[in-house]
């Protein structure tokens, strides 16, 4: 009697140790990815922003606000403007933004930036600098086979020790791979290296189309006259992020 006892005794015991084995595997895994993630732990709203600001920088005398008409459902991007449709005072569309003798763009400041975060408005980066330089290179991915292409080519960013991100487009049908610069660099040189790295992604995967590649940013090796150069959408806004992108 006395051994079944203890055999009882020790199938609870180790069923009680086997619970706490689970209870502290389970702590243990939260404690790692809280380690590995300590940004969104330990930043207010106000130093994530500022981070945000850090990474995506452009252009910061002038941005872009998405647009969409109730009416017919079209939609863009508008550089954001004070006197955008003040009467007496904005000419569109009769005359270009970039030539209106009433422009006051607004700078793409904290308060932008934050507002985008947040949901109030998309605000739109132009990643070309006046000097034909960046400080960072998005590569664009849509159609039907993005998701195999873009690991492609975040395969190839690691082989050469590029460090990237990648974020899911806006619309959820393709990816933006973005890469940052520390200081501004050539616009011909960012792009020179997005091209690098397509090629070495090409030469892994011949088996793979690409067809799902769009285009870089910058869009240009040079500032074109009278323009900003192409505009693309500031990535984490708020709507889009409630959808997983």
């Amino acid at each position: 009697m006395q051994v079944e006892e203890e055999l009882a005794a020790i199938a609870l015991r180790l069923s009680e140790l086997e619970k706490e084995k689970v209870a502290l595997l389970s702590r243990r895994n939260e404690l790692q990815r809280a380690a590995q993630s300590p940004t969104s732990m330990q930043l207010t709203p106000n130093q994530k922003a500022e981070l945000f600001r850090g990474l995506f920088r452009g252009r910061q005398d002038v941005y872009a606000v998405r647009w969409e008409s109730s009416s017919n459902g079209r939609s863009g991007y508008a550089v954001a403007c004070a006197n955008e449709w003040v009467q007496g005072i904005c000419q569109k569309p009769r005359i270009k933004c970039g030539e209106c003798p009433h422009k006051k763009f607004k700078p793409l400041d904290f308060s932008a930036v934050y507002d985008h975060l947040s949901g109030k408005h998309v605000a739109g980066l132009y990643p070309l600098l006046p000097d034909s330089s960046c400080y960072l290179l998005a590569v664009d991915f849509d159609k039907e086979d993005w998701r195999a292409d873009v690991r492609a080519l975040a395969q190839a960013c690691r082989d050469e020790c590029v460090p990237y991100l990648v974020e899911i487009s806006r619309s959820g049908a393709g990816a933006h791979l973005w890469v940052f610069f520390s200081d501004a660099v050539p616009a011909w040189s960012a792009r020179a290296l997005g091209f690098k790295l397509l090629d070495k992604a090409m030469e892994r995967h011949p088996g793979l189309s690409f067809d799902s590649y769009d285009r870089l940013f910058p869009n240009q090796d040079t500032m074109p006259d009278g323009g900003f150069g192409n505009l693309i959408a500031l990535p984490l806004q708020h709507e889009a992020r409630s959808r997983g992108c």
